[in-house]
Parts: structure tokens; sequence; C-alpha cells
């Protein structure tokens, strides 16, 4: 299960690259339900999304490099490339902050996931977090993945 809110980031903090990060590519086979292949530096995964906007269930099976290259060439939709940071909050939290690039070069969006809904629904953001877009649609990587 994926409990997560997803925050629009307006101002990146200083010193990003100080954190850790992974570099991301991924691409979507199937938006509905969400069926996804990524690659994260050099792992690779296949991913079962149910419906849902901040509680989701959530599979990853992993794939192996040339599966993940096979598959790569059926994605529909846009290849979505992204750095994310990795930045500790208060309460043992970590913001992933995914840095787009490619097609969505300038969106910067922010993810921080809990244990429970109650958690979730309970976390006072930071001023710098920007709008919360955990209950918009647009901002799922999946419909991301399809605009033009």
């Amino acid at each position: 299960m994926e409990i997560e809110r997803k925050f629009l980031i307006q101002d990146l903090p200083e010193n990003l690259e100080g954190f850790p990060s992974h570099q991301i590519e991924q691409g979507y086979l199937c938006t509905g339900p969400v069926v996804r292949i990524r690659r994260q530096d050099e792992e690779y995964y296949l991913t079962y999304k149910s419906k849902g906007l901040m509680v989701r269930e959530e599979y990853n099976l992993p794939l192996t490099e040339e599966a993940y290259m096979h598959l790569r060439t059926k994605v529909d939709g846009n290849l979505i490339v992204k750095k994310r940071y990795l930045i500790p909050l208060e309460g043992g939290l970590t913001l992933e902050l995914d840095v787009f690039d490619g097609k969505l070069k300038g969106l910067v969006l922010g993810e921080v996931e809990f244990k429970t809904e109650e958690e979730a629904v309970a976390f006072a953001a930071p001023e710098w977090f920007g709008e919360d877009v955990t209950y918009s649609m647009e901002y799922h990587n999946s419909v991301l993945s399809q605009k033009p």
C-alpha cells in the first residue's frame, strides 16, 4: 500500500546536490490501470498501481536490463526523465523531490510517504513546499506521460 501526499515545489532547497539522489527514467505501458516500467540508476522494475489519489496499492517486480529495454519500446506516451533527491524531514519522514527533465523540464514535484492515512492527513507541510496537489490527477506521472 502506498500512502503519500504530493506537492508542487516552487523554491528548491539550498545545497540540493548535497542530498542523496537517483536518476530515474520511466514509461507507461498502460495508464488504466497503471502499469509502469522504471529504471532507477542501474535497477529496473515493472510496477502496477491501483486507482486512487492519496492511498493506492502498488506492486514492484524486478526486471532485467534486457527486459526493461524491450518493454521501453512499447511505452505509450512520453518517457519521463527526472532526478529524485531524498531530503530528510522532521519525524523521520523523507521528501522525494523530483526535478523533471526532457519534455517536463521545469516541473518540480515533492512526495512524502506515510505509514498510515491518519499520519498523512495530519502532516503539516513546510511553507516552501508550495501547493498541495495530492488530490489532483493532473500531477500523476501516468497523466504527465500523456501530455503532448
